[in-house]
């Protein structure tokens, strides 16, 4: 993963860096081939599929991978502080939180989280129970773990025994900074809105598109399977325990994202150098991080075959034109194809506007070059290793922020 970020005074970029940072986005495109699975399910079980180009693709929806993303930010100790908890149940994350630190406030911690969570947002619907909340509320891990420092050192054990003095002292904190200030790298990224508290909505820096196979798929397939119930099987019983199916389909996928900068800076209250180092984890994770839908049945752990992160200076573009006339099948395969398609079509969109990025950096390994070249006849602009395509994106914003 990309360093974690240091907060640097007097980094914080001047309005004029701002401005030419208006119009900068750093753009992710993915070709990445998926076995047989089921990574992103619809109501009735099946692989999530879309029609685009007049035929039917395997689909997997933006919110799953985003979704993935969000959860490897969570497990990588170098982005734990930018992870995202999305919750019902943050008056009892915070009560638990505070209990951690002080176990004598362990009988009144329903109360305490109650009241801090009424504290953050203050317009908040609480259940009955006062334990959860009425929908979803997005607040950063680093930000829980700050409103819990904060209510520890509000000496709350004095007023332990009494609820509403509790909820007095909580309310003079003024904990609602917290939900105003001070994003974790998840809220900012990926926004947050509550209809109750408009002030404390957030839009979303990044942008992410649902992936869609580049090829036509054929309906979805059935994995017949039987369970055998070992004990019968001792009695020397015959017949299966249970039999079902598992609906399934393969593809190769074109994924995208995009990362407004200007968004994310000012997300991270003018944190230049830590937006920075957010977006370029953010490319990194979502090119590497995979849905878990059914993974324990089919396991189709795979990785990119292509990566390409484009710098641009004009709008967000997405390729998936490519595969408006979706692939088909060749004897050298599909991912390959896919690529061919891609890079061409990239190249053609920018010479018919006149425009080109500010850079553009590829990686992919060298036996899809070689099957490119003797398949389509195409060469392919040169490769990097992935980390060093991270650190040439990055060093093209950085140059782009202060020059």
């Amino acid at each position: 993963m990309a360093a974690p970020y240091r907060r640097r005074p007097g980094r914080h970029p001047s309005i004029r860096q701002l401005e030419a940072f208006a119009m900068t986005f750093l753009d992710i495109h993915i070709v990445q081939s998926a076995p047989p699975s089921n990574l992103n399910r619809d109501e009735s079980g099946s692989p999530k599929t879309a029609t685009y180009g007049g035929v039917l693709r395997a689909r997997v929806s933006s919110q799953a991978w985003k979704r993935a993303v969000r959860d490897a930010f969570l497990n990588d100790p170098d982005l734990a502080k930018d992870g995202g908890l999305r919750t019902r149940q943050l008056p009892r994350v915070i009560g638990d939180a505070v209990t951690a630190r002080r176990p004598a406030l362990g009988a009144v911690s329903d109360t305490i989280g109650e009241a801090a969570t009424r504290a953050l947002f203050k317009k908040v619907k609480l259940a009955k129970n006062k334990t959860t909340t009425e929908y979803l509320l997005f607040l950063g891990h680093d930000q829980v773990e700050r409103v819990a420092e904060a209510l520890v050192s509000a000496n709350l054990e004095e007023v332990a025994h009494d609820p509403d003095l509790i909820r007095e002292r909580i309310t003079g904190l003024d904990l609602h900074e917290f939900g105003v200030k001070g994003h974790a790298g998840a809220v900012a990224l990926f926004g947050r809105m509550i209809a109750d508290a408009p002030e404390l909505n957030v839009d979303a820096a990044c942008q992410v598109a649902h992936a869609i196979s580049t090829h036509k798929v054929v309906g979805d397939q059935f994995d017949y399977f039987t369970a055998v119930d070992d004990e019968s099987r001792r009695q020397d019983e015959t017949g299966a325990g249970m039999i079902g199916t598992v609906e399934f389909n393969s593809a190769t996928l074109y994924r995208f994202a995009t990362v407004s900068m200007r968004d994310l800076i000012a997300n991270l209250d003018g944190e230049a150098d830590r937006a920075l180092d957010l977006a370029l984890a953010f490319a990194e994770t979502f090119a590497t991080a995979m849905p878990t839908g059914k993974q324990n049945t089919f396991a189709a752990h795979t990785r990119p075959d292509l990566i390409m992160l484009s710098v641009r200076s004009d709008r967000p573009v997405s390729l998936v034109g490519a595969f408006e006339e979706p692939v088909r099948a060749p004897e050298g395969g599909i991912t390959p194809a896919s690529v061919a398609q891609l890079v061409t079509y990239h190249s053609q969109q920018d010479q018919m506007y006149g425009t080109s990025p500010i850079i553009n950096v590829l990686a992919y390994p060298a036996w899809l070059a070689e099957r490119v070249r003797d398949d389509k006849h195409i060469e392919l602009p040169p490769a990097q290793p992935l980390k060093t395509a991270l650190d040439t994106v990055r060093a093209a914003l950085n140059e782009r922020l202060t020059a």
